[in-house]
């Protein structure tokens, strides 16, 4: 598991601040051909956290996480559940800029935006964090199990920005679902709609009881 509690040279920068670095980064080779820096997107703080792999075309010309097809599946996803994505979800992805055609980002790229993810989850301060597909599962977890074997399930970790566990659901990745479109029962569109479910009934319970919520996942 990603230490989230770790220092990094930003946790002293205010919000804006903060942004304006990772918008002007030139840590690693993707700084010379992106169009955009995608920062994220939603409030700060949230209680629920999403975070994929990286930047697609329509996202590095937009500077927008999940603008393109697997954008619009996200926002269905959400909807589904009654979770808006503009005010209840703030969206961030493992790596700020573009691969180039849309590759899997290197383990150095991920390396150099870890200090900046972990910076805003720290400002975001989720109550639960969802990974979209394996880049995300293995940045965060640190996990050598595929996301078929982990999706759905819940892992936790101690955070110092508040006294319950953050919990941790990875979940299969848009693009992976508009791949795998059957909505047949045990297919992964369907396997989504269920954790998402599972995901929704926590985000209610937690903000009428959140003292309870350790129980219930214990409990699951």
């Amino acid at each position: 598991m990603l230490n989230l509690n770790q220092e990094t040279p930003y946790d002293n920068l205010p919000l804006d601040d903060f942004k304006n670095t990772v918008l002007s980064c030139q840590q690693c080779e993707l700084c010379h051909t992106r169009t955009n820096v995608v920062f994220g997107s939603g409030p700060i703080p949230c209680n629920l956290m999403i975070i994929g792999e990286g930047p697609g075309e329509q996202e590095d010309l937009q500077s927008l996480p999940f603008v393109g097809r697997s954008g619009k599946l996200l926002t269905k996803i959400l909807e589904y559940v009654s979770i808006n994505r503009d005010t209840d979800v703030f969206i961030a992805n493992t790596v700020k800029c573009r691969p180039p055609n849309n590759r899997t980002p290197l383990q150095a790229e991920i390396d150099s935006c870890k200090p900046y993810l972990i910076r805003q989850i720290k400002l975001v301060k989720p109550k639960i964090l969802l990974l979209l597909g394996s880049p995300s599962l293995k940045t965060i977890l640190e996990e050598t199990l595929t996301i078929t074997k982990t999706r759905g399930k819940w892992y936790k970790t101690i955070v110092d920005y508040m006294s319950d566990p953050l919990y941790i659901m990875p979940l299969f990745h848009p693009s992976y679902l508009l791949r795998n479109s059957s909505q047949e029962e045990g297919k992964p569109k369907w396997l989504t709609w269920q954790d998402m479910k599972e995901v929704k009934s926590v985000l209610r319970f937690y903000e009428q009881n959140p003292v309870q919520v350790n129980k219930i996942l214990v409990d699951t």
